[in-house]
Order: structure tokens, then sequence, then C-alpha cells
């Protein structure tokens, strides 16, 4: 029987101290993993790492940066050092910001896309390596709603989710030999710092709640068990899928 229990696993979590990254760590942390729960904000790793420790499970207190190659790298090998593996990566950092498209900054747009698709790629490629050179290993990118479905104002967020999608696949159908496996999810409308002023008591947020079947926005709690079952033993023929998990909003049409 296949396990969704990570007991003997090493789990990297970037972009983990905060919204749905943190909630994703401290599930595979609940699922067993000793998981390392990374970010730009020293202060907020270590909080992170606070609550994982006093879950019982070991973890490193290091920051990481997913515009800076250098800065994954430093966190990559420390993690090695200290655990000897590594066999789930978790691509949770992202950025985004509401504009009509017609005056977005170029730079804005650049920055936007070097943080969700660059850094996604750059995490990849170097924890990735290991998991290749090992001949085992899951990789969870975090795509979004915006994947699949455009969103008013927000292309340059749209761009970068449709682009981690097709990275994911490709990766998936690249690395799969090698026993890697490479998969997303796709969060429905969960508030969090990134994006709740958009979404809690606006208009925008209205129609979201009106277009999703359940009548409700996710709890972050919620995108924890799509997670864990990606990273552990049971998704062990799961690869290159982009696993929603939206309330049922990509499935409707017309709600009422």
């Amino acid at each position: 029987m296949c396990s969704l229990e990570l007991t003997g696993k090493c789990a990297i979590v970037i972009g983990g101290t905060s919204g749905l990254g943190e909630a994703i760590a401290l599930g595979l942390v609940g699922a067993r993993a000793d998981t390392v729960a990374s970010s730009r904000r020293i202060a907020e790793v270590n909080r992170t790492a606070t609550r994982i420790e006093a879950l019982g499970r070991k973890t490193l207190r290091m920051e990481a940066d997913v515009r800076s190659r250098a800065s994954l790298e430093k966190l990559h090998d420390a993690v090695v050092e200290s655990f000897g593996r590594i066999d789930i990566l978790v691509n949770c950092a992202g950025i985004t910001q509401r504009q009509p498209t017609l005056d977005f900054p170029e730079e804005r747009w650049s920055e936007i896309l070097d943080v969700n698709l660059n850094g996604t790629l750059r995490a990849c490629q170097i924890f990735g390596r290991t998991m290749l050179a090992r001949g085992s290993g899951s990789i969870i990118n975090i795509a979004s709603l915006a994947t699949f479905v455009a969103f008013r104002d927000v292309a340059a967020y749209g761009a970068s989710k449709a682009a981690v999608g097709a990275l994911t696949k490709s990766l998936a159908v690249e690395w799969a030999e090698s026993g890697v496996r490479v998969n997303a999810i796709a969060p429905g409308i969960f508030p969090t710092a990134l994006n709740e002023q958009l979404v809690k008591g606006t208009e925008r947020g209205k129609e979201l709640l009106q277009r999703t079947p359940m009548a409700r926005f996710g709890a972050p709690n919620e995108i924890v068990g799509a997670a864990i079952f990606l990273a552990s033993d049971a998704a062990s023929f799961v690869n290159g899928e982009i696993l929603v998990v939206d309330g049922g909003y990509l499935a409707s049409g017309v709600n009422c």
C-alpha cells in the first residue's frame, strides 16, 4: 500500500514562511517530513522554524531569495550538509500587482516574471540536479487559476503562472526517466497577504465568490492535503499534473 506518510524525507519549501507556503510547510511536518521553510526575511524564517521544531521535526533557519541563484545554492548546500538528502521541493515564492496592462511598467513586469517564473526555474535546476543524481524526488510548483483563465489587470502575474504550468509539464517529461516527478498545485481563491486587498470586501471578491460553487474562499489548511499527496509515494505515478484546489471554480459555467 502506498503511504501518505513522509517519515525519513527531507522537504524544502521556498516561500514557506507565510500564507499558503507556511501552511504547506507545516502540513509536510505533520506528515513527518523534516522540513526547511525558507524566504527572504530571516525573522519570518525563525518564526516558522520555531513552529516546526515545536512539532518535533528538524529544520534549518536560513533565508533565501529566488531572485539570486547564489542564494538558492547556499540554501541547497546547507540542506544537503545538514540532512544528507533532498526528497521534496515546493516552490511557493510569488508576487503580484494589479494594474491595467496598457500602462504596466516594463521593469515591474520583469520583476514579477523573475520571481514567479525564473525563481521557480532556478530552484528546480539547483535542487533538481541533486534529485536527478540520486534518482528520486518530488517537485511541487505553485501555479494558479490564472494558469488557465484570465483575471483582469494582473496580466504579468497571469503570464508568469501560465508559464509555470508549462515549465512544470516540460520538466516532468524531461526528468521522469531519472525518477523525479514534477507537478503543480493551482489554488483557487485563498485570501493571504499576497492577495487579500484584492479579494476581501471588494467587488472583485464578490464576483469570485459568485463563480465558486462552494460559495466561499479556501482556508490555508485546505491546500495541505494536495501537497502531501503529490509529495508522497501515494502519487508515485502522478507526473506533469496541475492539481486544482479551487472549490469548483474552473468547473463552473453558470452558477445561478
